[in-house]
């Protein structure tokens, strides 16, 4: 079986807004990654690496970008803000579907 790397944040689907897209944009967010890494190539190791270092950052704050201090908020809106703005003007539909 062969390994499969991640794609990237910029390369990934509708702008990032996947679960892989969503682990690198909050380690942005976390000041964990900076904003300028992508993660593309990075391992399936690496990536669940990241994601309990993510995982462990948004504990306090219950998960929930509501209780994060201002600084946090301001960063994780702005981030989020432009990538549901990129992803809609490309197409994107947040609405489920039958088969999400």
């Amino acid at each position: 079986m062969t390994e499969q790397f991640y794609v990237g944040i910029d390369q990934d689907q509708n702008e990032g807004l996947t679960h892989l897209g969503r682990i690198v944009r909050d380690a942005w967010v976390f000041g964990i990654l900076p904003e300028t890494e992508t993660c593309v190539g990075w391992s399936g190791a690496q990536m669940q690496s990241l994601y309990e270092k993510v995982h462990s950052a948004w504990e306090p704050y219950a998960h929930l970008p509501s209780r994060l201090p201002d600084e946090l908020r301001a960063r994780h809106n702005r981030l989020y803000t432009q990538a549901i703005a990129s992803a809609k003007g490309k197409g994107w539909d947040a609405e489920l579907q039958d088969d999400d």
